[in-house]
């Protein structure tokens, strides 16, 4: 079993940048499919990217392409969601989330990862 703790959130001007980090601990990191999801109140649970266990495959939400870079550090147990050029429809609690098997076509569901953190604020407004 993995616990997994998310930092980095904040307030931020449009335009401006983060690099959210979620740390692992409990379990071999190496053997989790890492993934980044966010949340606004109301909607549900979007996919944002995900990376495979050596971090050799990456994977994004169509709408994620180009301001998003997800990347791991399997010695540092830690998993990382840099977000450039941040709007305000950015403006959501980001989590990290683990799966042990990963799937080509269900990846994107937040149904498939067995472990969550609590989330990380991000807040995009002038």
């Amino acid at each position: 079993q993995v616990q997994l703790v998310e930092s980095g959130g904040g307030s931020v001007q449009p335009g401006g940048s983060l690099r959210l980090s979620c740390a692992a601990s409990g379990d071999t990191f190496s053997r989790y499919v890492m993934a980044w999801f966010r949340q606004t109140p109301g909607k549900e649970r979007e996919f944002v990217s995900a990376i495979t266990w050596s971090g050799d495959n990456t994977y994004y939400a169509d709408s994620m392409k180009g301001r998003f870079a997800i990347s791991r550090d399997n010695v540092k147990n830690t998993v990382y969601l840099q977000i450039n050029s941040l709007e305000p429809e950015d403006t959501a609690i980001y989590y990290c989330a683990a799966t042990g098997v990963f799937s080509l076509t269900r990846y994107v569901r937040s149904s498939e990862y067995d472990y969550w953190g609590r989330g990380t604020q991000v807040t995009v407004s002038s």
